[in-house]
């Protein structure tokens, strides 16, 4: 027999995993008011207090989603086609655009007084045409509603695998504008969507809906919710979201911490999920690596901080001596072209193989500016998958190892298992690179190729690594049009026919 949970005391034990207990603080008993609700995460025992208020405003945007969804057979496919011009018109167009700028212009200042990071916050021109172009992209893909992917034919009656819509789709993402243009492509697939952004870019896409988003579905006929907004900052929104079973797939990118536990709550409502969280990618160079190249894929892997910037670098040691000059000029010069300087990790007993003009305090910057840290700092073996979240200064680990075997090992090991690349002249190493390695993104050369618009011409919802990502035929790179099921229909031209 169970109760509604009207209130919390503190010192109160609360089960979790079967044989473990978490315990109830003063300050949650104290917030805990009746109408809130209280999620145990399983996996760690955490307790997660949503407030009524969060609750309700998901819940509301899923029933709007899920309202939706029912809607959805009976759009065809030219209204979501229109949809997504439609989309990309107001975007382009500046008198729309320009409250939406505005808004995030406000975003922006926001953040910098809370010291976070705006790298990714910026709704730039380059992502305004990014996003563009990923809407158009999805406005000309081929639809996989009602397509017919098999056809099993039997004496006097047939069956058809039909792809459809999944349902409705539960996304998570950091502050990144652009990831409007992702989330959005669900519906190309006959889908619905409902998101929560980070809390920096909460005004931003809030502009977005009303500015671009809301005109573009009416003018297209889609029905009103097909794509909705949990309009809260608080992190209790996007738990409640996830803890809502009406999901039919619940997508998550962001920091790796922040991911796992949406994941968790996800999972423990029965929803499938696709993380997207940790990132990080891994460069090594073989012995046989030439140093021209292996210089350009440092150089080229550190343009920016995301996901599959370049994290760690190991170098056989047989060439140690020649790569680590060519590493660190390469490092070098990434930081002089946002004109800074370079933050360098290297496992703790091979620091003697850095110059000592490596070894002394520089200005590293940071979120919150400037910081005048030791250029190299040390870590430990089990470190080198920690991703480093850096702002302008460039911060990679490097360690040197005995083989490409070495390093394959260190990576399936340590690292996110996320992207690897292998310099090599040698295509018998780059076959058993990429037998080995346990990566979905595995490369020669610079790792800032993963992505699914840049790689493959699909605006993705989000890069995967191999955590909770091997689900059937799914690879790394999830995307709009690979969020669909599969329904079975018979036609029977034999009436005779029985078991």
């Amino acid at each position: 027999m169970s109760e509604m949970l009207t209130s919390l005391t503190a010192g109160m034990p609360v089960p979790f995993g079967g044989d473990k207990v978490s315990i109830v603080s003063e300050e949650l008993a104290a917030a805990f008011a009746k109408g809130d609700r209280l999620v145990v995460v399983q996996d760690s025992g955490a307790l997660l207090h949503i407030t009524a208020n969060e609750a309700s405003i998901a819940s509301d945007a899923v029933t709007a989603a899920a309202h939706a969804f029912a809607a959805m057979g009976s759009v065809d496919d030219a209204a979501i086609t229109a949809f997504y011009e439609a989309f990309a018109q107001r975007l382009e167009s500046e008198d729309s655009f320009a409250p939406i700028a505005a808004a995030n212009q406000a975003d922006i200042a926001l953040a910098q007084q809370r010291g976070r990071t705006t790298t990714r916050l910026e709704l730039s021109d380059k992502m305004r045409d990014d996003m563009v172009a990923g809407l158009r992209t999805w406005a000309g893909a081929t639809t996989l509603r009602n397509q017919v992917a098999e056809t099993i034919t039997h004496d006097g009656w047939q069956v058809d695998q039909i792809t459809s819509g999944l349902g409705v789709v539960g996304f998570v993402f950091e502050g990144r504008p652009n990831v409007f243009a992702d989330a959005t492509g669900v519906l190309r697939s006959g889908n619905t969507v409902v998101f929560r952004i980070g809390s920096d870019a909460l005004g931003t896409a809030e502009a977005i809906v009303e500015h671009a988003l809301e005109p573009a579905l009416a003018t297209s006929g889609l029905p009103s919710g097909a794509v909705s907004l949990v309009a809260s900052a608080a992190h209790a929104a996007g738990w409640a979201l996830f803890n809502d079973s009406r999901l039919a797939l619940a997508v998550a990118r962001g920091s790796g911490a922040a991911v796992g536990q949406l994941g968790s709550v996800a999972r423990q409502a029965g929803t499938p999920v696709s993380l997207h969280g940790t990132g990080g990618a891994w460069i090594v160079a073989s012995a046989q690596a030439d140093p021209t190249s292996f210089a350009d894929a440092v150089y080229n892997s550190l343009d920016r901080k995301v996901c599959n910037t370049l994290n760690t670098c190991c170098i056989v040691a047989e060439q140690a001596d020649d790569l680590i000059p060519v590493f660190l000029k390469a490092l070098t010069r990434a930081a002089e072209r946002r004109g800074t300087n370079a933050k360098l990790h290297v496992v703790s007993d091979q620091i003697s193989l850095i110059p000592d003009s490596w070894r002394g305090n520089v200005s590293i910057v940071r979120a919150g500016g400037p910081v005048d840290e030791p250029q190299t700092s040390t870590v430990d073996w089990v470190e080198l998958g920690e991703e480093w979240e850096w702002e302008d200064s460039p911060e990679v680990t490097l360690a040197v190892v005995d083989s490409v075997d070495h390093a394959v090992d260190l990576f399936n090991a340590h690292s996110p298992r996320f992207a690897a690349s292998l310099i090599s002249d040698n295509e018998g190493e780059h076959t058993r690179f990429f037998d080995r390695v346990d990566a979905p993104f595995v490369g020669n050369g610079f790792t800032r190729w993963v992505d699914g618009q840049y790689a493959l011409d699909r605006p993705e919802l989000g890069l995967s690594n191999w955590e909770f990502g091997r689900l059937f035929g799914r690879g790394g790179v999830l995307s709009g049009d690979s969020v669909f099921t599969v329904r079975s229909r018979v036609t029977q031209t034999d009436w005779s026919v029985g078991r």
